[in-house]
Parts: C-alpha cells; structure tokens; sequence
C-alpha cells in the first residue's frame, strides 16, 4: 500500500511565511464572490488592502488567526481580534460553498466560548451577511465604511455565546 497525503480538511495556526498565500484567498474571494453586492471599483479598494503583504501579514499576526487547509494547502482563515471581534473569514472561491467557512467559524466560536467570551461581533460585508445570519448571528446596525474614494457597506452583527464549561483534571466525564 502506497502512502498518501490526507486530502480532508484541517486547521492550523497562521505562521508569517503564510502572508502572502492569505493575501491571494482574501483577494480572490473579493473579486470573485462579491461582485453581485459590490462594484469594480468597491471590490478594488477593498482588496487593496492586502497589497501591503507586511501590513497584511502584521494584522493576521495581531489576533488569532487560523488557517483552513485542504491536502495541506490553504483554502481559507479567520482573524479573531482581540477576544469579541470576527475581523477577516475568507474562503478560495474555488472551494466557496463546501463547509469550510462554517468549520473556521465553528473553531473561533468554540475558542472564544472556551475564554469565557459572551459574544462575538462582526462587521460583514453584504455578500456574508446571510453566511452569519444562518450562525446566528443578529444584525445590529448598518454601516458605511470609507476606502480609498469609495463606500462599502457592513452591517455590525452579534452572536451571543454559551460559555463551554470545562471538566476538572481527575474528574471523569
């Protein structure tokens, strides 16, 4: 029988020398997923923000941040930041659709329930507002953001989490 990588779906912790392939995902999801909800030149400013690959990679280092990979290679991450706030979900387009954005949201809901986190926020772009309302998550007001010359709308939601309790060392479960 011959060895062979695990084609299955996994997550792992973001390491810097991965900047520059998060950048690619955050880009191409833009471009390709949110083109019914945002115009060429919304789409442009937006992905412009991973153009500074340092600045990029410094603002996935600052929070949790966690990488979805398939056979080994990334297909998408998710940003915690600070202990409340959802800042970055991007998917490959080439995967959209296949349970990976549920399973890195999943993981941070977990996470942040398992640190005694009473809620998450996020600011989701139009095109994900259905993806966290399907999780639960509850508009709380609209927003219009500035980039570059250009306005794009959020809308700032909320899911209330269930705090995880954990099972004392030598207890049985």
């Amino acid at each position: 029988m011959m060895a062979q990588a695990n084609p299955k779906l996994a997550l792992r912790p973001y390491l810097p020398a991965d900047a520059l392939m998060l950048a690619e995902i955050f880009r191409a999801s833009i471009e390709e997923l949110t083109a019914e909800d945002y115009n060429e030149a919304q789409r442009g400013v937006w992905a412009a923000a991973a153009d500074d690959e340092a600045a990029f990679g410094n603002r996935l280092g600052q929070g949790l941040t966690l990488i979805a990979t398939l056979g080994g290679s990334p297909v998408g991450f998710v940003s915690l930041k600070g202990t409340e706030e959802l800042d970055l979900l991007y998917v490959h387009p080439a995967v959209a659709g296949q349970g990976i954005g549920a399973m890195l949201s999943d993981a941070v809901e977990r996470l942040a329930a398992s640190r005694g986190t009473a809620r998450l926020l996020v600011d989701a772009s139009d095109t994900a507002r259905g993806f966290f309302e399907h999780r639960g998550f509850v508009a709380q007001r609209r927003n219009t953001v500035l980039r570059g010359d250009e306005w794009l709308a959020t809308t700032t939601m909320e899911k209330k989490l269930t705090p995880q309790a954990t099972t004392p060392k030598g207890s049985a479960s």
